[in-house]
């Protein structure tokens, strides 16, 4: 499911326009873009946890030409499922 069939799944869902669930979902990313962003994390009970995470400075290798490169230290967006998302897979 991409981003337009998802809008349109809730516009369908909601009884709203296409417009007003794109908003919505807009308005959602962003703030949880700027929760993250801040060093929060947004919690959605049922659903799930974004959070940020560090990952720390490494060695790689390149796979083309086998050289060992440095991979510098990064933070990275993460999603732990809840315990009712995971039982209904």
């Amino acid at each position: 499911m991409n981003k337009a069939e998802l809008v349109a799944k809730m516009a369908d869902d909601a009884g709203i326009s296409k417009t007003q669930a794109n908003a919505a979902l807009d308005s959602m990313i962003e703030a949880v873009q700027k929760t993250l962003k801040g060093g929060g994390k947004v919690t959605l009970v049922g659903f799930g946890t974004f959070s940020v995470s560090k990952r720390q400075a490494r060695t790689g290798r390149n796979p083309k030409t086998g050289e060992t490169i440095k991979i510098k230290a990064k933070k990275v967006a993460k999603f732990k499922a809840g315990k009712e998302l995971a039982e209904k897979l």
